[in-house]
């Protein structure tokens, strides 16, 4: 179950005001088919999840329990940098002519492709040794941040104070890494 909701809530957090977020405000406001794009973003938030879970999966039997720990406390530590850094807007892929679904799939399955949530699972399920859990955590997490962008579009830009959001979530998230490595070096 912590796999689960450390996925969750970390994704959820960590996708709020980032690149996938501002990559699908411009196709909701190029698309207008609010289905074709939710589909897309769930494809796509599957997808990386699914990826940094199998990657995880995969290096959890080779690393002792304190060097998995230290593992997720890279994956926080990684991820907080990222919130703290400036976010540039990415291409809003304006010249892709495949239609919203695979527009959003693909688009947000590249952007996403090592990004601070993926790599978060791959912690969280090496950790864990949960991959499945992790997978499915971080999946609901990024799908979350995603959804509302389509619905409300820049309503949602204007109401919420990403800046602030992503600043509390970089602390959270080093707060988080320090606690992990004190307790995997055993300095406590």
């Amino acid at each position: 179950m912590d796999a689960l909701l450390i996925g969750l809530l970390g994704c959820l957090l960590g996708e709020m005001g980032d690149k996938g977020q501002w990559l699908l405000l411009a196709l909701s406001t190029r698309f207008q088919r609010t289905g074709a794009l939710i589909a897309g973003i769930a494809f796509a938030a599957a997808a990386n999840a699914a990826l940094g879970a199998v990657a995880g999966g995969f290096l959890a039997p080779m690393l002792g329990s304190d060097a998995r720990l230290l593992f997720l406390a890279l994956a926080l530590l990684f991820l907080a940098g990222g919130m703290a850094w400036p976010v540039k807007r990415p291409d809003p892929l304006a010249n892709w002519r495949i239609g919203p679904f695979l527009t959003a799939a693909l688009g947000l399955f590249i952007l996403g492709f090592g990004d601070g949530a993926q790599f978060l699972i791959l912690g969280v399920a090496a950790r864990t040794a949960d991959p499945v859990l992790a997978a499915t955590g971080g999946a609901i997490g990024m799908f979350a941040a995603w959804l509302p962008v389509i619905l409300l579009r820049e309503q949602l830009f204007r109401v919420l104070p990403l800046r602030a959001i992503r600043l509390a979530g970089a602390l959270l998230f080093l707060l988080g890494a320090m606690g992990a490595a004190i307790s995997a070096l055993h300095l406590t």
